[in-house]
């Protein structure tokens, strides 16, 4: 394993104003004291991984990812059981996940085995921070790699800091939401960034959330880029859907992004009787499935927000339509306590998910 040199802080958060932020931990309200940054040079390589008190960076105006958007970001959490331990869930899919971001945006991909570092070796010194769990409370985990070097001509840049930064947090989302089914905007489309999770993308779903709130709906249901017809994601998360037939359906795999709870949701679909099924789907089909009744629940998932109910969808030309009752749906429920009692050591972990920190 990598050992990063530890520079603690001479200016420790209180024990008293840790306590403070861990009772209201709204989402990158607080952050924790230090930071693990590892920077790489053309020909050396990723050198000097270290955790250093949480600080700004200092960047010349030039600095790639300031022109060009080099820069791309993970996102995953430690959970507190009960017996005061802290765990990771799955961080080896976000590092592997990392590279393939990198590989896309032609930056230098970071060792998997450096990322799994830093990502512990931070949660380790700061469990302090990690909250109790607690209405779902937990420590979230931004590793994150930007362009450093100053250069304003087009090419991929030859200097690139990695850094990792945590912020308590509860749950994202706390309510069910309806969904608009945008004509105008799309995230991915084959050959673009859509697989990778990076800034841009997120930069440019901004626009589209607003019309989706401008339309009495929580976010915006992305369609595929060429015809507007194919169900690709909701907002900034994996969507998937429970039929009358038993089948957990969800996007296929090509232009989004390949979710870690997304996957975890699918690997646990067996348990509660259903059958994980991949595929395009239509914004026909989708509209037609809730008008007869064949798409019982649908929800949309992803690390920040776990499970989210989907309980209508507003469309510019066919109107509103309603997910089965238009109430939380049963399955949906179940699933998600499923993978949450999972994370926070309530539930056997039969994957081999769960990996203890501290």
């Amino acid at each position: 394993m990598t050992l990063f040199d530890v520079r603690r802080t001479a200016t420790p958060t209180s024990d008293e104003d840790r306590r403070k932020a861990l009772a209201d931990p709204a989402f990158g309200r607080y952050y924790v004291d230090h930071m693990a940054i590892v920077d790489y040079t053309e020909g050396l390589g990723w050198q000097n991984p270290r955790i250093e008190p949480m600080a700004d960076f200092a960047m010349h105006p030039a600095a790639a990812v300031l022109h060009y958007g080099q820069e791309i970001f993970e996102g995953l959490k430690a959970y507190r059981r009960d017996d005061d331990s802290v765990w990771l869930f799955r961080p080896e899919k976000n590092a592997a996940r990392f590279v393939r971001s990198a590989q896309r945006l032609g930056m230098a991909p970071l060792p998997e085995e450096t990322f799994l570092a830093a990502v512990t070796q931070l949660v380790e010194l700061e469990a302090a921070w990690v909250p109790s769990g607690e209405q779902e409370q937990s420590l979230y985990i931004r590793p994150f790699q930007i362009a450093s070097e100053p250069y304003l001509g087009v090419r991929e840049a030859n200097n690139y800091r990695f850094a990792v930064i945590a912020s308590p947090a509860g749950p994202y989302y706390s309510d069910a939401m309806k969904l608009w089914v945008t004509p105008n905007f799309t995230r991915s489309a084959p050959g673009g960034t859509g697989t990778a999770k990076c800034g841009g993308n997120y930069a440019a779903s901004l626009i589209a959330a607003q019309e989706a709130y401008e339309h009495g709906c929580g976010q915006v249901l992305w369609t595929d880029g060429a015809e507007h017809k194919w169900l690709e994601e909701c907002g900034t998360m994996n969507v998937a859907m429970v039929t009358s037939d038993d089948e957990l359906l969800t996007p296929a795999l090509g232009t989004i992004l390949d979710g870690v709870t997304r996957d975890s949701i699918l690997k646990l679909a067996p348990d509660h009787g259903l059958t994980a099924v991949e595929r395009a789907i239509s914004v026909d089909e989708l509209l037609a499935g809730l008008a007869s009744g064949y798409i019982k629940e649908v929800f949309a998932c992803g690390t920040a927000a776990v499970v989210t109910p989907i309980v209508g969808f507003n469309t510019p030309d066919r109107g509103e339509y309603v997910v089965g009752n238009g109430a939380v749906g049963p399955m949906t429920q179940e699933i998600r306590a499923h993978l949450v009692d999972i994370q926070f050591g309530r539930a056997e972990d039969k994957h081999g998910w769960t990996v203890k920190v501290a």
